[in-house]
């Protein structure tokens, strides 16, 4: 990894942890999405309603979040899902992810509560705080603490800080995670190091390290997404104008986080704009689009889930 990625990453994720959800609607996911029954297409069928593209989107981010095969779209998925907030069906997906057998989806899983800001998600994130994994304990704690304002972690906290408790994963005995994704990698050592000691980072291409290289690689540029995330909080006629013109930009973590963006609007207006970017080529824009083509779709709006 580039020394200027390693050195930025905490920096990133501590903005990140701290910028607010975007909102969400509360309407009820379409009943059969639980468990689709047939492959979901790449793509929304043509000549769809609104209504039946609001469904396809439920099936396209249901069967993402439970694609086990492929933890890097349960996380880029879990991200997605985020942005509804207190969204009930989007709520579930997340808490069902919680109990995934792979480290990684879990630390996700618990980030995705934390960024949602829905009260819903509390104690299941606090039921992970017992969880074998170090790095989850961690996570869960930090996440209750810092979005929740939940102090349920504090001994764990506390603990890290005097030395009595690792909060790294163990290399040895992980629990679930894949190691030799992990160690076969030349920079192993600074890659745990990183996720270790920043926790995971958010963003349009999911929570993990492999998720920064990816956005690398795609030629996304990490300061901008950041500074769309934290516009967010806005909510003003300019960024939701700014938002709607980088849908088409090149650089496909920015269109990942403008449409996440523009679709806690709630405006059934950007409904069209946001439809395009369901057959994008990159597959986190298209689950970002997915999920923001539903918040479009809400008639009200939404305000997020308060702190007490």
């Amino acid at each position: 990894m580039p020394h200027s990625i390693s050195r930025t990453l905490p920096l990133l994720l501590a903005t990140s942890l701290l910028s607010g959800a975007t909102l969400a609607q509360q309407t009820p996911a379409p009943a059969g999405n639980d468990t689709p029954n047939a492959e979901v297409s790449k793509t929304p069928p043509p000549g769809q309603t609104p209504a039946e593209t609001v469904q396809w989107a439920w099936a396209s981010l249901t069967e993402s979040v439970q694609d086990t095969k492929h933890f890097e779209t349960q996380t880029q998925a879990l991200n997605a899902l985020s942005s509804l907030g207190t969204n009930p069906h989007a709520n579930q997906l997340i808490a069902a992810a919680m109990k995934d057998k792979n480290l990684d989806v879990r630390t996700a899983a618990v980030l995705a509560a934390g960024k949602s800001k829905s009260r819903a998600l509390v104690e299941p994130v606090k039921n992970l705080l017992n969880d074998p994994e170090p790095q989850v304990v961690f996570v869960a704690a930090t996440t209750l603490w810092k979005q929740f304002k939940d102090k349920s972690g504090e001994d764990v906290l506390a603990a890290i800080a005097a030395g009595d408790r690792k909060a790294n994963p163990n290399l040895i005995h992980g629990a679930e995670h894949d190691m030799s994704r992990t160690l076969h990698s030349p920079s192993a050592l600074t890659k745990i190091g990183v996720v270790t000691g920043a926790t995971l980072l958010l963003g349009p291409f999911g929570f993990s390290v492999g998720a920064v290289e990816y956005a690398r690689k795609n030629g996304s540029d990490s300061s901008r997404v950041q500074a769309i995330e934290m516009l967010s909080d806005e909510h003003s006629e300019g960024v939701h104008d700014q938002m709607r013109t980088a849908l088409d930009d090149k650089d496909p973590g920015v269109r990942a986080a403008s449409v996440m963006v523009l679709g806690s609007y709630h405006r059934a207006s950007d409904s069209k704009a946001i439809a395009f970017l369901l057959d994008d080529s990159k597959l986190p824009v298209r689950l970002a689009a997915a999920a923001a083509y539903i918040d479009s779709s809400s008639a009200t709006t939404k305000s997020k889930t308060p702190h007490p």
